[in-house]
């Protein structure tokens, strides 16, 4: 019982840092990122801006907003290193799959309509 009461307290503990101050930074960093995503949708891109570029732009900012998320609305942060290493592990695999399936059905998509 005193085991169970140690463990739900250090939990506790661990979480206390995310105050509702960070939350609000937090959100206003999202929200900073999301305007400047629109700024290039619907200024830069209009204006000249090469889509290549802006796509690279546009992905680059998402994973920087998926990072916010998942790591303090998602509390990934305040985790062990061993879980979020084996959470990005997985991630980078699954990544690598769908690249190489698309990699593998673009040459298949080619080659087997000529």
């Amino acid at each position: 019982m005193a085991l169970e009461h140690t463990q739900k307290h250090d939990h506790a503990e661990d979480h206390e840092t995310m105050t509702k101050r960070k939350i609000w930074v937090v959100f206003f960093y999202l929200l900073g990122i999301t305007s400047v995503e629109f700024f290039l949708a619907l200024y830069m891109v209009p204006h000249g801006l090469s889509h290549g570029i802006a796509n690279f732009i546009y992905i680059i900012l998402t994973l920087v907003k998926a990072f916010y998320i998942v790591a303090y609305f998602m509390h990934l942060k305040f985790e062990k290193f061993a879980f979020k290493t084996s959470i990005v592990v997985a991630f980078i695999f699954i990544i690598y799959f769908i690249i190489l399936m698309l990699t593998e059905g673009s040459y298949l998509h080619v080659h087997m309509n000529k």
